[in-house]
């Protein structure tokens, strides 16, 4: 069937990111080069698409320029040096506007970088602009549209980051999940789209929602091209308390390197799994029979059963509190759907929030016994592909529970609907096992392209 053909790449064929890290600290590519390839390609597709906030060539064409002239000083090349990365923007930059996509922000522009801009700027990395997001990173869409189908949402929140490295505009971006805005975009643009263990990536400088959930993610072609950018941006930072003071792993190490043993892979059927489409079943049957011995059923214990209403509450809460000079300053400005978002976390009482509070540790403790009988949980990460309509950025019924555990997932785009439009894959790994679970998605990866060849 249409739904298990298996697919790698953006709209354009993205190229390998590892190949064009490789190629520009050799000189076999000029910074300046790439970036003209890609601000061509920006200039074709922006005005179907809408990926970008703000956007200006001379200023990507003037970071590509210092940095070849660094390159042929013989001066050392950090690990990103000459490649293009798209800001989310909810991400402080400083002298650059950041204006969370609200309209009481219009014109905001920091003094300060974010953290995660800071780590870009010192590892050589060329800082494209800043992409379309949904109003203050919640549901309220923005302008952009799905590459594959201008006529479908790219979802959300994280929507210009995934569509621009869907369709060829920038190899790499950042994006924030809190519910499922890394994960949902990227299995609605095709794809690779991984969230980290909650608090690897310090989110100074990000536009707070609610803290004890937002996490930064990335975008890429492939898990590999994913793992090279989030392993610049882990890190510590005394203005984040989510985050711990212990050495980065080596990311893209793992994820280019082949696992000791076939992967092991434990299907779950998530709360929800019995409305997303059939052809999202059909294509995890075939998928699971492909695999054959390497996996199996996995059931989901019933604590699990209400930790999406449970999430959803704390995330509530927290808005409205963090967002509250926004309604204070004029709740009429802001969207229905932000609006009434805040309304509902007004009336949170602080009992249930606290409570709510406590129950990843409950989950989390039966996550830790699941990961003994597997190396990753396969799960799907959207009830389908995307669905038709600007209105809507999409259903993140199979993300908010990974965000409210804190632990790694990521996307894959390995089936294609009968419509053409992408549906996701995704993997879940153990607390601060990242590096296993993208070593396990570039092997799945590999393998599906293999199998589709």
């Amino acid at each position: 069937m249409d739904g298990n053909r298996m697919t790698g790449h953006g709209v354009d064929g993205t190229p390998s990111v590892t190949l064009l890290r490789d190629r520009l600290a050799s000189g076999a590519l000029d910074a300046l080069a790439l970036v003209d390839s890609y601000i061509k390609r920006i200039e074709a597709r922006e005005p179907q698409v809408g990926a970008w906030a703000w956007f200006d060539p001379e200023f990507a064409r003037a970071q590509a320029r210092t940095l070849d002239a660094h390159r042929r000083a013989g001066r050392p090349l950090g690990r990103l040096h000459g490649l293009p990365v798209a800001l989310k923007d909810v991400i402080d930059t400083q002298r650059i506007p950041t204006e969370n996509g609200c309209v009481q922000d219009a014109g905001r522009v920091p003094l300060r970088d974010a953290f995660v801009v800071e780590r870009l700027r010192k590892e050589g990395a060329i800082l494209m602009g800043k992409t379309v997001t949904t109003e203050l990173a919640f549901m309220q869409p923005g302008k952009t549209a799905n590459p594959h189908n201008l006529a479908h949402t790219p979802g959300g929140s994280s929507q210009g980051s995934a569509a621009a490295v869907a369709d060829g505009m920038v190899p790499l971006a950042i994006g924030t999940q809190t519910g499922g805005s890394v994960i949902r975009p990227a299995s609605f643009c095709g794809v690779t789209g991984y969230k980290p263990t909650f608090g690897a990536i310090p989110r100074r400088g990000v536009l707070t929602q609610s803290p004890s959930l937002d996490t930064i993610g990335v975008f890429a072609s492939d898990p590999a091209g994913a793992a090279l950018l989030a392993e610049v941006l882990f890190g510590q930072d005394d203005e984040d308390n989510a985050t711990t003071l212990c050495a980065a792993p080596a990311l893209h190490a793992a994820a280019t390197s082949a696992p000791p043993l076939p992967p092991v892979f434990g299907f779950i059927r998530p709360p929800g799994w019995e409305d997303a489409e059939p052809q999202l079943h059909d294509a995890f049957a075939e998928l699971l029979d492909a695999l054959g011995d390497q996996a199996f059923e996995l059931p989901l214990p019933a604590v699990f059963d209400t930790a999406a209403d449970q999430r959803k509450l704390i995330n509530l809460a927290e808005m409205s509190y963090h967002y509250y000079p926004y309604w204070h300053r004029g709740a009429d400005k802001l969207g229905p759907i932000t609006r009434d978002a805040i309304e509902q976390g007004n009336a949170v009482p602080a009992r249930d929030y606290l409570s709510a509070r406590d129950m990843p540790k409950v989950l989390n403790a039966a996550l830790d016994e699941m990961f003994t009988r597997c190396d990753v949980i396969l799960c799907p990460s959207a009830p389908g592909p995307a669905p038709k309509g600007l209105e809507t950025t999409g259903d993140p019924v199979f993300n908010g529970l990974w965000t409210f555990c804190g632990t790694p997932c990521i996307n894959l785009p390995l089936f294609t609907s009968t419509e053409g439009l992408p549906m996701g894959v995704q993997l879940v790994g153990a607390r601060h096992n990242d590096a296993r679970l993208l070593r396990t998605a570039q092997w799945l990866t590999d393998w599906a392209a293999g199998a589709s060849a």
